[in-house]
């Protein structure tokens, strides 16, 4: 199954490298990430990122919340076409 995971990251050194490894550590694979960082207030960055996985990702959503940099996850299932289901 595809998914895309919506994150929003406390911009700190590393942040997004501890997402990357708890993912793969989960047992899902990157396919494509996307982001941005707010123009104001604290900058936090906003994260799209698409993974596949056979494991069920509300695993992955629970482990997500736990990383100390991330603010918060949403995770939606895509087709084959990566289009949300």
């Amino acid at each position: 199954m595809q998914y895309r995971l919506d994150l929003v990251l406390t911009p700190a050194e590393g942040a997004l490298l501890r997402v990357l490894g708890m993912v793969e550590r989960r047992g899902f694979s990157p396919r494509n990430i996307a982001g941005s960082r707010e123009a104001t207030g604290a900058g936090r960055w906003h994260v799209q990122m698409e993974v596949s996985g056979e494991r069920p990702p509300e695993t992955l959503c629970r482990q997500l919340e736990k990383v100390y940099d991330c603010e918060s996850v949403r995770i939606v299932a895509l087709d084959h076409a990566g289009v949300a289901a």
